[in-house]
Formats: C-alpha cells, structure tokens, sequence
C-alpha cells in the first residue's frame, strides 16, 4: 500500500472515535451525563494512542514492519489531539469554563495533579516532533523524546486513580504499557551501561 494511502486510512481511523463523539452529541446517545462520557472518552484515546504509538518500535525491531517508522509521528500527534480534546471537553463541561473552580476540583480529583504533567509532555513533544526540531535538538531530542515513558506512566496513574468500580480496563492499559517498556529494557539497559563504561574510562584517563 502507497504511504499517502496508508496515512489516509490512518486518519481516518484516528478521527473515527472523536467521529463517534460528535454523532452521539447530535443523537443524544452518550448515555445519561454526555458531558462525562466526552470527557472519559476523549481522555481514554489519548491513553489508547500512547500505546499505539509506542507498540510502532517493538513491531518495527521484532517483525521488521519498517513501513510503520513512516507513521510513528502522526500516531503520536492523535495522542496529543485526544489529550487537547480531554483537556478542553474537562475546562467546558466539568469547570464550566471557569478555572476558579480548579483548587475545589484538585481537592475533589487529586489524579488531575498527575494528568496534567502527562498532557504537558505531550505538548512538549509535539511541538518538537518536526525534522526541524531534531536538527535543533540534536542529540537532546532522542533524550526530550525519552519523556513519553513518564506520560503513559502518569496517564496511566491518572486512569487508575479515578476508577470506582471495576479496574479490569485499567489493568488492561497497565498491563500493555508494563509489556511495551519491557521490551524497551534491554536497550536502556546497554544504554546506561555504556554511559558509566564511557564515564569510567574517562576518570581513568585523567588520573
């Protein structure tokens, strides 16, 4: 398949949940509290593309599906979307548009204080995803860009904070994020290794 065909089918599906959202607005089939419905949803996707988005590099080392590096970015860009989507839906209808009401709710909803950090990394992330960026960055890129492990963590902390009845989705969700940092362990581990090999040689070389 084309790769302009590829992200098209791709943003298509990536719509499809926010898709979904707006018809049940217009048909009034988001259950008895809608608003509430808009807000878990779209909070969800964002979770949801966060694994998506990093299951890309296990595919690409383990079964060679190279083709999926082409669409990591835009994966990661629809986390970010439904992340801006849950923020906005969360000011609209929970606040009411007002942020004096956002100490009560801290007090009343502790897991926003972990929320908050997550959807900050997301923002941080894509605004430097561009091949600009990384020229900038340089090598600090790949380092920024290490920050989404710490955004699943907390949006996943932020998920299993606010369940009241069944956590059987939110195991699910830790579940799959626990498997898809394990895979990455290996490679941090080399990585540090050879950090403090290099540090090591470098004492040894000045003494």
């Amino acid at each position: 398949m084309p790769v302009t065909l590829r992200r098209i089918v791709i943003f298509i599906l990536g719509c499809a949940p926010v898709s979904l959202l707006i018809w049940g607005i217009v048909n009034q089939s988001l259950g008895g509290d809608p608003a509430k419905t808009i807000v878990l949803e779209t909070g969800l996707w964002t979770l949801r593309f966060l694994l998506i988005t990093l299951t890309v590099s296990p595919l690409v080392r383990h079964l060679k599906w190279r083709w999926l590096m082409t669409h990591r970015r835009m994966l990661g860009l629809f986390a970010l979307f439904y992340g801006l989507l849950h923020l906005l839906a969360y000011y609209q209808f929970i606040l009411g548009g007002n942020l004096a009401f956002l100490g009560a709710e801290i007090v009343k909803r502790p897991y926003i204080l972990v929320g908050a950090p997550a959807l900050l990394i997301l923002i941080a992330l894509g605004i430097t995803s561009t091949k600009g960026w990384m020229k900038r960055l340089g090598k600090r890129w790949q380092t920024l860009h290490r920050l989404v492990y710490v955004a699943l963590i907390l949006g996943w902390i932020h998920l299993f904070w606010q369940v009241r009845s069944s956590y059987y989705e939110a195991a699910l969700y830790g579940f799959l994020g626990g498997l898809l940092l394990s895979f990455r362990m290996p490679q941090w581990w080399n990585f540090w290794q050879s950090r403090f090999r290099r540090r090591i040689s470098s004492q040894t070389h000045h003494q």
